[in-house]
This record gives C-alpha cells, structure tokens and sequence, in this order.
C-alpha cells in the first residue's frame, strides 16, 4: 500500500488546522484569561531556530542592547576542533578546523505588534576544508559532484536572513508570519545548534537528515497561530539542498510544504509534531533530485536540579519516504551544566541509512547503523560578556556485519578535542 502527499492537500490541511485551532484556542483562552492580560518579554528564552520552541527555564547564552527604540540580541558559537574519526583509508579521516555560527536579532513594537529582523552567518565555508569534517556515519547533501559521506558539510555563509511580525488576535492568542531568502520552516525539532542539549557538543548527529537538516532554506515563508502553551503553523518553502557552493543563495521555487504543532504542556517542556513535502530535495550523480515525505515527533525537557544546576534533554524521532526506501532515525540527547562552568554531554543514534547514502553501491537495501557519544567542556569565568572552553569527547560508530570490513570493525572509534567560544548566559 502506497501513499502521496501532493501540494494542494497539504496546503489545505496545513490552512484548515491553522484556522481551527485559532477558532478553538481563542475561546479558551478568552477563558483562562479572565481579564487578565497577559505581557510577553521582547526576546524570550523559548525562541529558538527559526519559529521553533525550547523549553523555558533556562539561561539564554546571548548578549542584549537596545539602539534607536530597537532591542538587540546576538548569539553565537564557535568551535575550534580536532576530530579524528577511524575507519578505513576512504572513509577515516583526522581534521583540524573551526565549526561556527553566529546570529543577530533585532526586534521592536510597530502599532500593536512587533517587528523584527533576524540574520545568521557562519565562517565555515572557509573553516571547514574539503566536503566536511570527519564524522562517521554521516550523510547528506553533495560535494565534488558526488554525494557526501562519512563526512558533515560545513554551513552556508547565510544560515538566515529573514523578517517576522506577531500581533494579538484576541486573549493570549497571537498571529505570526515569518520569511525571508534564507531561514528555517516549520519542519522538525529546534535545530541541533540551538539545542540546549546540544550546545556543548561540537559535531553534528549523524540522524540531522531525518530531523533539522531544513534549518538552512533558502526561500521560506511561515505563518501561524500560537497561545501561551501552544503554537500551529505552516510553511510553503524551497526544499532542495544547498549546492557545494557555499557563500552563495540557492534560491528556488516555494513548492514545498509543511506543517508543526508545538505544545508546552509545562514551562519545562515543549512537545512537537510535524509532517513536510519537500520536492526535489535529495540528489544524486546522474540521477534526478528525489521527493522527500518527512515526519518528526520530538520532546525536550529542561530541569532545574538546582539554583545552579541545569539538566537538558531532547528526544526526537524522524522519517523519511523517498521512492527507493522509507528510513527512520531516533536520536537521545542530553547535557548536564553546573554552574555554567561544567558541561557533560552525551548522545545516542540509531539511523537506518539506504546503502546508496554510504555509497555501498553493490547493494539496494537498508542498514541499521548507530552512534554513541559522550563528552566533557570546561568553561572559564565569564569575561566581557563571553565565556571561553576547552573540552572534548570519545565517540563509537555501530555498523551491521555486513558494513565491518569497510569501518575496520564493526565499531569505529572516534575522538574530538576542542577550544570553544560563546557569549556569557543571561537570565531571561
């Protein structure tokens, strides 16, 4: 039995659970509210990659300002890392390199809503040599005029570049729209380099093409509705794949479509659920751009242990329908900072990747592959509004019989040692 989601039932299906839960979420909270009415802060510590939602009770690594009765706020990261994952000669690889990003926000009232101006960048066209540092198990996107493999891509130069307006409705409830050439549509988890959970964590997951791989679009528009707990909305987006050529704009046609539910059922947790078309999306050498049909469910926690303690977590699951195969991929994440000066961070992934993902091209099939990884960063004091850290971790890639002789074993070991950078956390 076989299934297709085409443009215009999705586009009517994203429209009607828009409307319908505007209707149904402004009666009850006209309800909840009694009169009462409720204040947001300019920037909050929930907003995340693109539209996306964290869980409250965390500090926000971010600097602020305010200039000419706009208010500022810049994040950032930046890793400068030796990764040396080992497996056979075309598929081990050690590399030295900086992995980065940083992030502007500017934001204002404008009549009774709010505007604002979002852009982020990252250096490593020109940090990251060849088609990617060295990550086992990885794959996505092209280089060289071949898919990538055993490696993650660096980041485009523009990562986003996008405007975003909210206005009340009624109550507590509020319409948004957000867009612009580069950004992130409403499709999966907060993106891995704004998980809280993640933050420590220099290497990508080998599961991001089943979860967050769209958090780099080059074309998107999102609107939708959201309450103090709850958010719906839709994109209509260009869902191909950045070229190899990273300092440039792909831009393309918004004939992709997707749809998130995001529920806060404490301020401690955000649950969220998305489905998305993306059209022409994954290519290959010689052969024309497949169709992606992508579903993710994802939960993320933080927890308070104390004043000075705070334990994040994430849980997410994805899938992708593509003519050749349908693949899942769960991915188990979570970090423990004390006082902002001590981070331990692990993740575990399991990912069930078309052979022609790892260019086993004698074979048709699917093959389970997993990821174990544990890591510790030690900050320094905060100086000048910035924190500087040192860290690293051990990695293990799992691969099936069939895989062991081209991984030197059915388990690859891998290592990373780093220096880092990010602004001092603020309390929001």
């Amino acid at each position: 039995m076989s299934f297709r989601i085409d443009s215009k039932s999705t586009v009517t299906v994203c429209l009607v659970l828009v409307l319908q839960a505007a209707r149904m979420a402004a009666a009850q909270e006209h309800q909840h509210q009694h009169g009462e009415q409720a204040r947001e802060s300019v920037f909050s510590a929930r907003d995340a990659s693109g539209t996306s939602w964290l869980p409250e009770p965390a500090p926000m690594y971010a600097g602020h300002g305010r200039h000419a009765g706009w208010d500022l706020m810049w994040h950032g990261n930046v890793f400068f890392q030796f990764i040396n994952e080992s497996a056979e000669e075309h598929r081990g690889a050690h590399q030295t390199g900086s992995i980065n990003w940083a992030m502007g926000m500017a934001r204002r009232p404008v009549g009774t809503g709010r505007v604002g101006v979002r852009t982020m960048i990252s250096l490593e066209p020109w940090t990251i040599r060849g088609c990617g540092y060295p990550v086992l198990l990885a794959t996505g996107e092209s280089c060289d005029g071949d898919t990538i493999h055993d490696r993650q891509h660096p980041h485009d130069l523009f990562m986003e570049l996008a405007l975003e307006y909210e206005r009340p409705i009624r109550g507590g409830v509020r319409w948004f729209a957000y867009g612009g050439p580069a950004g992130e549509p409403a499709l999966g988890p907060v993106a891995f380099p704004h998980r809280v959970s993640a933050l420590a964590n220099p290497i990508a997951p080998i599961a991001h093409h089943w979860l967050d791989a769209t958090h780099i679009t080059f074309g998107v528009v999102t609107t939708g509705v959201r309450g103090a707990r709850w958010s719906v909305e839709a994109s209509s987006f260009n869902g191909r794949e950045p070229d190899e050529n990273r300092t440039n704009i792909d831009l393309a046609a918004l004939d992709s479509y997707s749809v998130r539910v995001s529920v806060a059922p404490r301020p401690s947790t955000v649950l969220q659920v998305s489905a998305g078309r993306l059209n022409d999306a994954e290519r290959e050498a010689g052969l024309p751009p497949n169709d992606v049909t992508r579903v993710t469910a994802s939960a993320s926690h933080h927890r308070a242990l104390s004043d000075s303690t705070l334990w994040a977590s994430t849980v997410a699951w994805g899938v992708n329908r593509e003519p050749i195969a349908t693949t899942h991929a769960l991915l188990v994440e979570s970090a423990l900072s004390v006082r902002d000066r001590h981070v331990g961070f692990m993740r575990v992934e399991a990912v069930g990747k078309p052979a022609h993902d790892l260019h086993i091209h004698e074979s048709t099939g699917v093959f389970v592959v997993g990821k174990i990884q544990a890591g510790y960063a030690r900050y320094l004091p905060p100086s000048r509004g910035l924190q500087i850290g040192m860290g690293g971790s051990l990695a293990g890639s799992l691969v099936p019989p069939a895989l062991a002789p081209r991984y030197s074993g059915r388990v690859a070991p891998g290592v990373a040692v780093f220096l880092t950078l990010r602004p001092a956390a603020h309390a929001m």
